[in-house]
Protein backbone atom coordinates (compact mmCIF):
# COMPACT_ATOMS: atom_id res chain seq x y z
CA UNK A 1 0.00 0.00 0.00
CA UNK A 2 1.27 3.55 -0.84
CA UNK A 3 -0.74 5.98 1.25
CA UNK A 4 -2.59 4.51 4.68
CA UNK A 5 -4.39 7.18 5.60
CA UNK A 6 -6.52 8.21 9.10
CA UNK A 7 -9.17 9.13 7.44
CA UNK A 8 -11.17 11.02 10.51
CA UNK A 9 -9.80 12.56 13.84
CA UNK A 10 -11.35 10.86 17.35
CA UNK A 11 -11.38 12.63 19.73
CA UNK A 12 -12.17 9.43 21.77
CA UNK A 13 -8.32 8.10 21.16
CA UNK A 14 -5.32 9.30 22.64
CA UNK A 15 -3.98 11.32 19.37
CA UNK A 16 -0.61 9.84 20.07
CA UNK A 17 -2.25 6.12 19.71
CA UNK A 18 -3.31 6.34 16.62
CA UNK A 19 0.18 8.36 15.64
CA UNK A 20 2.11 5.53 16.56
CA UNK A 21 -0.25 3.24 14.83
CA UNK A 22 0.71 5.04 11.74
CA UNK A 23 4.26 5.05 12.54
CA UNK A 24 4.17 1.25 13.18
CA UNK A 25 2.71 0.66 9.87
CA UNK A 26 5.61 2.91 7.84
CA UNK A 27 8.02 0.67 9.84
CA UNK A 28 6.80 -2.81 9.78
CA UNK A 29 6.76 -1.54 5.69
CA UNK A 30 2.92 -2.02 5.00
CA UNK A 31 2.62 0.85 3.64
CA UNK A 32 4.79 3.25 2.51
CA UNK A 33 3.40 7.08 3.30
CA UNK A 34 0.66 7.82 5.76
CA UNK A 35 -1.91 10.68 5.84
CA UNK A 36 -4.78 12.48 7.40
CA UNK A 37 -8.03 13.38 6.81
CA UNK A 38 -10.78 15.79 8.31
CA UNK A 39 -8.19 16.38 11.41
CA UNK A 40 -9.07 19.44 13.35
CA UNK A 41 -5.74 21.82 12.75
CA UNK A 42 -4.52 21.72 16.59
CA UNK A 43 -4.75 17.87 16.15
CA UNK A 44 -3.23 17.93 12.52
CA UNK A 45 -0.35 20.31 13.71
CA UNK A 46 0.27 17.98 16.34
CA UNK A 47 0.29 15.01 14.36
CA UNK A 48 2.80 16.49 11.79
CA UNK A 49 5.28 17.09 14.41
CA UNK A 50 4.53 13.66 15.69
CA UNK A 51 5.25 11.99 12.60
CA UNK A 52 8.51 13.68 11.66
CA UNK A 53 10.11 13.05 15.07
CA UNK A 54 9.62 9.93 14.13
CA UNK A 55 10.97 9.85 10.36
CA UNK A 56 7.27 9.21 9.31
CA UNK A 57 6.27 12.58 7.71
CA UNK A 58 2.31 13.27 7.02
CA UNK A 59 2.34 13.18 3.27
CA UNK A 60 -1.01 13.87 2.74
CA UNK A 61 -4.11 16.07 4.69
CA UNK A 62 -7.48 15.38 2.85
CA UNK A 63 -10.20 17.74 3.76
CA UNK A 64 -13.64 18.87 2.14
CA UNK A 65 -12.84 22.24 -0.18
CA UNK A 66 -14.86 24.17 -2.87
CA UNK A 67 -16.29 27.36 -3.75
CA UNK A 68 -19.12 26.32 -1.18
CA UNK A 69 -16.77 25.17 1.65
CA UNK A 70 -13.66 27.39 2.53
CA UNK A 71 -12.89 26.13 5.92
CA UNK A 72 -9.55 24.86 5.06
CA UNK A 73 -8.99 28.63 3.81
CA UNK A 74 -10.58 29.98 6.86
CA UNK A 75 -9.14 27.42 9.58
CA UNK A 76 -5.59 27.78 8.07
CA UNK A 77 -5.11 24.34 7.54
CA UNK A 78 -4.07 24.88 3.75
CA UNK A 79 -1.29 27.30 5.24
CA UNK A 80 -0.42 24.92 7.87
CA UNK A 81 -0.26 21.77 5.75
CA UNK A 82 1.95 23.74 2.98
CA UNK A 83 4.36 24.86 5.45
CA UNK A 84 4.27 21.67 7.41
CA UNK A 85 5.56 20.19 4.08
CA UNK A 86 2.08 17.94 3.10
CA UNK A 87 0.17 17.52 0.09
CA UNK A 88 -3.92 18.78 -0.03
CA UNK A 89 -5.97 16.93 -1.30
CA UNK A 90 -9.47 18.10 -1.90
CA UNK A 91 -12.93 15.89 -1.67
CA UNK A 92 -16.36 17.41 -2.63
CA UNK A 93 -15.20 20.18 -4.98
CA UNK A 94 -18.19 19.42 -6.61
CA UNK A 95 -19.79 20.21 -3.38
CA UNK A 96 -22.10 16.78 -4.27
CA UNK A 97 -22.86 17.70 -7.14
CA UNK A 98 -24.22 21.42 -6.55
CA UNK A 99 -21.47 22.51 -8.57
CA UNK A 100 -22.45 21.27 -11.60
CA UNK A 101 -25.52 22.06 -13.99
CA UNK A 102 -27.43 19.13 -12.10
CA UNK A 103 -29.54 21.24 -10.08
CA UNK A 104 -29.81 24.86 -11.93
CA UNK A 105 -33.60 24.27 -12.26
CA UNK A 106 -34.26 22.61 -9.16
CA UNK A 107 -33.57 18.81 -7.30
CA UNK A 108 -34.27 16.13 -10.48
CA UNK A 109 -36.28 13.20 -9.62
CA UNK A 110 -33.06 10.90 -10.12
CA UNK A 111 -30.66 13.17 -8.19
CA UNK A 112 -28.25 12.04 -4.94
CA UNK A 113 -30.30 14.89 -3.17
CA UNK A 114 -33.66 13.45 -3.96
CA UNK A 115 -32.47 9.68 -2.54
CA UNK A 116 -31.58 9.18 0.59
CA UNK A 117 -28.66 9.71 0.91
CA UNK A 118 -26.31 11.20 3.60
CA UNK A 119 -24.20 13.26 1.89
CA UNK A 120 -26.64 15.80 0.06
CA UNK A 121 -30.31 16.51 1.35
CA UNK A 122 -32.93 18.46 0.02
CA UNK A 123 -33.07 20.89 2.49
CA UNK A 124 -29.64 21.67 1.69
CA UNK A 125 -30.26 23.42 -1.52
CA UNK A 126 -32.48 26.23 -0.75
CA UNK A 127 -33.44 28.93 -2.99
CA UNK A 128 -30.41 31.20 -2.09
CA UNK A 129 -28.06 28.74 -2.46
CA UNK A 130 -29.54 27.74 -6.16
CA UNK A 131 -29.53 31.26 -7.10
CA UNK A 132 -25.88 32.00 -6.05
CA UNK A 133 -24.84 28.49 -7.83
CA UNK A 134 -27.17 29.95 -10.62
CA UNK A 135 -24.82 33.33 -10.84
CA UNK A 136 -21.83 30.52 -10.57
CA UNK A 137 -23.03 29.11 -13.60
CA UNK A 138 -23.60 32.60 -15.37
CA UNK A 139 -19.91 33.12 -14.77
CA UNK A 140 -18.61 30.16 -15.66
CA UNK A 141 -20.91 30.45 -19.30
CA UNK A 142 -18.70 33.72 -19.91
CA UNK A 143 -15.10 31.98 -19.51
CA UNK A 144 -16.19 29.36 -21.60
CA UNK A 145 -16.86 26.45 -19.27
CA UNK A 146 -19.38 24.33 -17.56
CA UNK A 147 -19.84 25.02 -13.85
CA UNK A 148 -18.14 21.93 -12.84
CA UNK A 149 -15.21 22.61 -14.75
CA UNK A 150 -14.35 26.25 -13.11
CA UNK A 151 -15.44 24.85 -9.59
CA UNK A 152 -12.59 22.32 -10.28
CA UNK A 153 -10.03 25.19 -11.54
CA UNK A 154 -11.04 27.45 -8.75
CA UNK A 155 -10.24 24.60 -5.96
CA UNK A 156 -6.75 23.64 -8.13
CA UNK A 157 -5.77 27.83 -8.54
CA UNK A 158 -4.15 27.59 -5.25
CA UNK A 159 -1.05 26.24 -5.08
CA UNK A 160 -1.69 24.88 -1.81
CA UNK A 161 -3.77 21.75 -3.31
CA UNK A 162 -2.38 19.02 -4.79
CA UNK A 163 -5.09 17.30 -6.22
CA UNK A 164 -8.58 16.75 -6.14
CA UNK A 165 -11.08 13.80 -5.58
CA UNK A 166 -13.99 14.35 -7.98
CA UNK A 167 -16.29 10.81 -7.27
CA UNK A 168 -17.18 10.25 -10.93
CA UNK A 169 -19.95 7.79 -11.70
CA UNK A 170 -19.58 7.70 -15.11
CA UNK A 171 -16.76 8.22 -17.39
CA UNK A 172 -17.95 12.07 -19.17
CA UNK A 173 -17.47 13.27 -15.50
CA UNK A 174 -14.14 12.53 -15.94
CA UNK A 175 -14.11 13.93 -19.65
CA UNK A 176 -15.87 17.16 -18.42
CA UNK A 177 -13.84 17.03 -15.02
CA UNK A 178 -10.11 17.01 -17.87
CA UNK A 179 -11.74 19.85 -19.87
CA UNK A 180 -11.10 22.18 -17.12
CA UNK A 181 -7.73 22.38 -18.20
CA UNK A 182 -8.20 24.41 -21.07
CA UNK A 183 -8.97 27.28 -18.73
CA UNK A 184 -7.20 27.19 -15.03
CA UNK A 185 -6.69 30.34 -14.46
CA UNK A 186 -8.58 32.71 -12.72
CA UNK A 187 -8.01 36.77 -13.17
CA UNK A 188 -8.03 38.89 -9.70
CA UNK A 189 -11.70 40.51 -11.22
CA UNK A 190 -13.12 36.71 -11.76
CA UNK A 191 -12.09 36.09 -8.29
CA UNK A 192 -13.77 38.70 -6.55
CA UNK A 193 -17.07 38.03 -8.15
CA UNK A 194 -17.16 34.59 -7.06
CA UNK A 195 -16.28 36.22 -3.50
CA UNK A 196 -19.31 38.36 -3.96
CA UNK A 197 -21.38 35.98 -5.26
CA UNK A 198 -21.20 33.68 -2.54
CA UNK A 199 -20.73 36.34 0.26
Amino acid sequence: MDVFYSHRYDPETPLEETLQALVDIVRKGKALYVGLSKYPLDAYLFASRYLKERDVPCLLYQGRYSMLVREPESQGILNAVKENGSGFVAFSPLAQGLLTNRYLNGIPADSRAASTSRFLNPDQITPQKLEKVRALNVLAERRGQKLSQMALAWVLRDDKVTSVLIGASKTAQIEDAVGMLANRHFTSEECAEIDAILS
